[in-house]
């Protein structure tokens, strides 16, 4: 039986250490060291380090940034994702570092975190030509969306390489009645990111529990970004195990889609 070509690619892993630097910024002493702990998970096997500097540095500061892009040169087959919103500070990042993926996120200054993806049509004028000068950089873009089939097209037409679909909701309806209803409105939109030439990553709160299930049923995720949990994680079991039993629940994922 031929395989489908997505199922041919395995979801690569991008650790998120925005935490790490978190805990480092409560005390003056330098530690945890941002740039130790994405070695560390290179050296487990993740495919690539994110960060997402916020313009108040509540948690990645700007000399992160750069000491990660110093660090990623060391390990020329990974890559380096930076997140924000580009009307803040997301786009010297992007023309200084030449990151391998800028994700374009629509956060406000003060927000907590991450909670919703770009709206399309609205949002199409302003961000097509901050994606042109991304792409003219070498730098691939992919845009935060919430699971709508309609706007893939959209973001398509925009400039967009790939879209990550923003997965909170997927996770908040984990064990629960509407986790299938969930979990399909999620391969929808990725059928539609697919049919109209986009890729697919996926990030937030997605966990050792429902990243199998979330891999085994949504087409085609390029990349998923996982920072909150698998940072917790690594607090009990370290980054090394960590990693690992991230990098098996996406093997699983994969097995469960080729046994079927």
């Amino acid at each position: 039986m031929n395989m489908p070509q997505h199922i041919l690619h395995r979801t690569a892993l991008s650790v998120n250490v925005n935490k790490v630097a978190l805990v480092r910024n409560t005390r003056h002493l330098g530690i945890p060291s941002v740039t130790r702990a994405a070695e560390l998970c290179l050296q487990a096997g993740a495919q690539g380090i994110t960060v997402h500097p916020r313009p108040d540095e509540r948690h990645i500061r700007r000399q992160d940034v750069f000491e990660l892009a110093a660090l990623m040169k060391d390990w020329p087959d990974r890559e380096y994702n930076i997140e924000g919103n580009p009307s803040q500070n997301l786009m010297d990042f992007i023309r200084q570092v030449r990151p391998h993926q800028a994700t374009f996120v629509p956060d406000s200054e003060d927000q907590f975190t991450s909670d919703h993806g770009w709206s399309f049509p609205q949002d199409a004028e302003r961000l097509a030509p901050l994606i042109a000068e991304c792409k003219a950089l070498g730098v691939r873009v992919s845009l935060f969306m919430d699971p709508i089939p309609e706007h893939m097209a959209a973001a398509k037409a925009a400039g967009a390489d790939r879209v990550e679909l923003y997965t909170e909701p997927y996770a908040a309806a984990w064990g629960t009645p509407q986790h299938a209803a969930e979990l399909q409105r999620y391969a929808a939109a990725a059928q539609a990111a697919l049919d109209v030439g986009l890729g697919v990553n996926a990030g937030h709160d997605l966990n050792r529990d429902n990243l199998a299930a979330f891999v085994r049923g949504v087409p085609g995720v390029l990349e998923v970004s996982i920072g909150h949990a698998l940072i917790a994680d690594a607090l009990e079991l370290g980054y090394a195990a960590t990693v690992q039993a991230y990098l098996d629940c996406i093997a699983a994922g994969f097995a469960s889609i080729g046994n079927s």
